[in-house]
C-alpha cells in the first residue's frame, strides 16, 4: 500500500512539472531554452493556386542580466518551399529572411501578476533566393505582455518593423506584427491555443490576418520534454493574390529547463 501511494505521488509530481513546463511555452518570455520547429503550409496563392510551406526554426534562448531582469532572444529562420506565388513563377526552395527579437524583461511578475518585455527587433536580409526574403535590412520596437491564472494565459505580443537599408530597388518596409494570444493548459499538460497573427502593411495599406487554432501535449522521451502541437488556421483578411481559405500548422518543440 504504501509503494502504491508512493508511486501515486511520484506519478503527480511529475504530472504537476509537465503541466508547468506547457504553461512556460505560453509565456514567450519564459527563462527557459527551447527550439520550436513549427511548420506551416498555406495556398491560394495568385491566380494559379500558388502554395507556400515554411519550416520555422525558432530558438528561444533567456540570458540571465542581474537577478532581477533578462534578456529573452528570439530567432525566426524560415526554411521555405514555395511555388507560383506571384502567377507562373515556378518552385523556389531555400532560407528566408530572418528575425530576430531580444526583449529585456523582469525575472519575477509584478505586483499583479502582470509579465512583460521589451527591446529591439530586427530583419536580417539572409534570403538565399530575391522570392523568399525583402533583400532589406529592418529595424524596429517589439512587447509582450501577458498574464497567467491558473491554466490560463492571455496576452499579446506586437512589433513594428521599418527597412533603413538594402537593394534601393526592392519596395521599403514599415510593417506592424500584432500577436494577440489565449490559451488553457490542462493538469494533464494538453494547451489549447487561439490567436492571430495580423500583419499591417503600411506601404500598400493592407491587412493579412490568419486566425490560428493548435492544439498541444507536452510528452517526454526519456528524459527530453518535447512538445508536439498540431492545427489550423483561416485567413480571416489577405491581401490580393495572398494566400486563401484554411490552411494547416504542426510541428514539436524541445525544451531544455534549468
Amino acid at each position: 500500500m504504501l509503494a502504491l501511494a508512493s508511486g501515486l505521488a511520484s506519478q503527480a509530481l511529475a504530472q504537476e512539472g509537465d503541466t508547468d513546463l506547457a504553461k512556460k511555452l505560453s509565456n514567450p518570455v519564459a527563462a527557459m531554452i527551447s527550439v520550436p520547429l513549427q511548420f506551416n503550409y498555406d495556398q491560394g496563392y495568385g491566380p494559379d493556386d500558388g502554395y507556400r510551406a515554411v519550416l520555422n526554426i525558432q530558438p528561444v534562448v533567456p540570458i540571465s542580466l542581474t537577478e532581477d531582469w533578462n534578456v529573452i532572444s528570439r530567432t525566426i529562420v524560415p526554411v521555405i518551399q514555395q511555388n507560383d506565388i506571384v502567377g507562373p513563377s515556378g518552385t523556389q526552395f531555400g532560407m528566408g529572411d530572418i528575425t530576430q527579437s531580444f526583449f529585456f524583461s523582469p525575472s519575477d511578475p509584478g505586483p499583479s501578476g502582470i509579465i512583460w518585455g521589451v527591446g529591439p527587433v530586427f530583419l536580417l536580409p539572409v534570403a538565399t533566393d530575391e522570392m523568399l526574403g525583402s533583400e532589406k535590412f529592418g529595424i524596429g520596437p517589439t512587447a509582450v505582455v501577458l498574464k497567467q491564472m491558473g491554466g490560463w494565459t492571455i496576452g499579446g505580443l506586437g512589433n513594428h518593423i521599418w527597412s533603413v537599408a538594402g537593394d534601393d530597388s526592392r519596395p521599403d518596409i514599415s510593417s506592424t506584427f500584432l500577436q494577440p494570444f489565449v490559451s488553457y493548459t490542462t493538469p494533464t499538460a494538453w494547451t489549447f491555443s487561439l490567436n492571430t497573427e495580423s500583419t499591417y502593411d503600411w506601404k500598400n495599406d493592407q491587412w493579412s490576418v490568419p486566425v490560428n487554432l493548435v492544439v498541444s501535449k507536452l510528452v517526454k522521451f526519456g528524459d527530453q520534454p518535447v512538445s508536439l502541437f498540431a492545427g489550423a488556421r483561416y485567413w480571416a483578411e489577405t491581401p490580393e493574390g495572398g494566400p486563401e481559405g484554411v490552411a494547416f500548422r504542426a510541428g514539436l518543440t524541445f525544451l531544455f529547463p534549468k
